[in-house]
């Protein structure tokens, strides 16, 4: 069972974010406050969960949230500023967009930076340990997935419908025919091999 609160009778906003192993697109973030009395058996993090379900608890996070936001940071700042400050940017830009601003962050991982001068507790796995990180991870899991598969209508040959820019096989095979396009992280591991890779 998931805890719904780390700090008792405190507004808390919990913070996750999506792709940060991916070879392609952005660093998506999401920020959460549930209220006290949110419940549903359905909620983990949202690797656990099959994609169906991921959107129905969307659906009900976004319904029944005290306030929540997505943000993004693209895949060319992610190569300026690397993708651990990419993803902590894209995390403050989700809390900044709340409506409510929250008494404390509750941050899935180990590394963050303070935001607005709101408390913040970095929590490893926090996704399978609170709801609202929880429902943080499930939020930027699917804003970033409806994302990937909007690209992939431009550039189909990299099965981002499927692999969402995470590097499996096929997605490194395309890559090794067809260069890197717009989308891809320059400064990621592309190849196995990055000997005869094509940056036109």
């Amino acid at each position: 069972m998931l805890k719904q609160f780390l700090n008792k009778n405190t507004l808390e906003a919990g913070c996750d974010e999506a792709g940060r192993g991916c070879l392609a697109g952005p660093v998506f973030a999401a920020a959460v406050i549930l209220p006290p009395d949110f419940k549903n058996e359905l909620l983990n993090d949202s690797k656990k969960l099959s994609e169906k379900n991921r959107y129905i608890l969307r659906e009900e996070i976004i319904r029944k949230s005290v306030s929540w936001a997505v943000s993004s940071v693209d895949n060319e700042e992610i190569d300026k500023i690397n993708i651990l400050n990419a993803s902590i940017k894209a995390m403050h830009l989700a809390i900044i967009q709340l409506d409510t601003i929250p008494e404390h962050i509750l941050v899935d991982g180990n590394r963050f930076k303070p935001c607005k001068n709101i408390p913040h507790t970095t929590i490893i796995k926090g996704d399978g340990k609170f709801m609202s990180i929880a429902a943080a991870s499930i939020l930027a899991k699917t804003f970033r997935d409806d994302f990937m598969k909007k690209i992939y209508d431009e550039y189909p040959e990299y099965l981002w419908n499927k692999n969402k820019g995470y590097p499996t096989k096929a997605h490194r095979k395309a890559i090794a025919s067809f260069g890197i396009t717009k989308y891809h992280r320059k400064t990621f591991r592309l190849l196995a091999s990055q000997t005869k890779i094509n940056f036109a």
